[in-house]
């Protein structure tokens, strides 16, 4: 069945419910109920890119990596706020030195040390279609990541869940590494969480359309659930409501808040998630000692989601917000889509539209691209009124800027 989301506000009614989640929201971070917790354990192998993904320069002009983004986020919420918000960072036994390295070259970002917690996820073996495993040298057997849904019993296995509660963490914004957009701990969706008392919530964007491939948060067996693309028949793709919208149309773009409590409670309780299979390219060694780099998929990687979590959650919150404003992935080397050069294009022009709404005359074309190449550092200004005050003069003459 399809799932009412909480929508983008138009109305009166609509506008001051946001106002009010905001409000809630804004009380849950200040007083230090909130942490981030971020999935990083791949590596940016799709981009053609040697080393772990958050690692990938991405500012389209500052050149700053994901890590770095995501990081500036955190320091603006902390310093808007003034409330701690540990950062919890799952990595994988591919990348997790890497990543820590990169981190203490940086000197965290700005954060302090001891509120950015690096942990690992399970890992587990791949399979040829005949059910062996591989060999990646010869002495070990290729295992791969056991995905994001590994990170609820990573949490546990590592000790975060009780460090949370150490710190007072009731409330967990789950985001992955590679969306530029996202709002880390965005006030609004952590304030219809707490206010619906849900145990874990989930933000949806408008599908394109009817075939992209993205799961759609609906119900099965009356439980709130991500159904995946591929398991639509051609007529429920396609469906429409009364509104002439899809019907199935609320994509799942891997935001959520998750209290603690519901994680501590299903890790413990001997619940096991399914496990889905991705069929993959996997270099290995052969009989004879040799590296094979297959040309085409020769193995099963095996991965737990997490929103297989969602149908033992109670009140799931789902909330509609914009593509353009909170969802531009970095997935692809090339393409029409989740592309390094379509996730800097659509950075350039949420801040352009941003100081836009401000009153400045800052032109776009007739695709709604930004003509001013424009990168705006998230601790640039923690309010609108005081970016207001900072941008005047500024943008007379300019066609290239960074504001950090």
């Amino acid at each position: 069945e399809p799932i009412e989301a909480i929508p983008i506000p138009t109305t009166d009614e609509q506008l001051t419910r946001a106002e009010r989640a905001r409000k809630a929201g804004e009380q849950r971070i200040s007083s230090g109920k909130v942490a981030a917790v971020l999935v990083a354990g791949g590596q940016g192998s799709r981009l053609g890119y040697d080393g772990p993904k958050g690692k990938f320069p991405i500012g389209p002009i500052s050149k700053m990596s994901l890590f770095q983004l995501h990081a500036e986020k955190i320091l603006a919420v902390r310093e808007k706020y003034g409330a701690a918000v540990p950062w919890y960072i799952m990595t994988s036994e591919t990348n997790n030195q890497e990543t820590i390295a990169f981190f203490e070259e940086n000197e965290y970002f700005g954060l302090p040390k001891e509120d950015v917690i690096f942990f690992v996820q399970g890992m587990i073996p791949a399979m040829d279609a005949n059910g062996k495993f591989f060999l990646d040298s010869k002495s070990h057997v290729f295992t791969n990541p056991n995905g994001h849904g590994g990170i609820l019993f990573a949490l546990r296995d590592n000790g975060c869940l009780e460090d949370m509660k150490k710190r007072g963490v009731e409330d967990i914004f789950y985001f992955q590494v590679d969306n530029v957009l996202l709002k880390i701990c965005d006030p609004i969706f952590i304030g219809y969480h707490h206010l619906q008392d849900s145990d874990m919530s989930c933000k949806v964007v408008e599908k394109r359309y009817p075939a992209e491939k993205v799961g759609v948060i609906g119900k099965r067996d009356g439980k709130v659930a991500v159904i995946e693309y591929s398991d639509f028949s051609e007529e429920d793709m396609n469906a429409r409501d009364s509104s002439g919208k899809l019907k199935y149309r609320h994509g799942s773009i891997a935001i959520h808040v998750i209290r603690r409590q519901f994680i501590e409670r299903l890790t413990s309780s001997g619940i096991t998630f399914p496990y889905h299979v991705a069929h993959k390219k996997i270099k290995y060694i052969d009989e004879k000692g040799n590296l094979i780099e297959p040309q085409k998929e020769n193995g099963y990687k095996f991965e737990m989601f997490i929103f297989d979590a969602l149908p033992f959650a109670k009140n799931p919150v789902v909330m509609e917000v914009r593509r353009e404003d909170e969802f531009s992935p970095v997935k692809n080397k090339s393409g029409d889509e989740n592309t390094p050069e379509t996730a800097k294009r659509a950075l350039i022009n949420y801040h352009a539209r941003t100081i836009k709404s401000l009153g400045f005359n800052i032109p776009f074309d007739e695709d709604g691209n930004s003509l001013i190449k424009i990168e705006l550092s998230p601790l640039y200004a923690k309010s609108s009124e005081e970016l207001k005050i900072k941008l005047n003069n500024i943008l007379s003459t300019a066609r290239e800027i960074y504001l950090k």
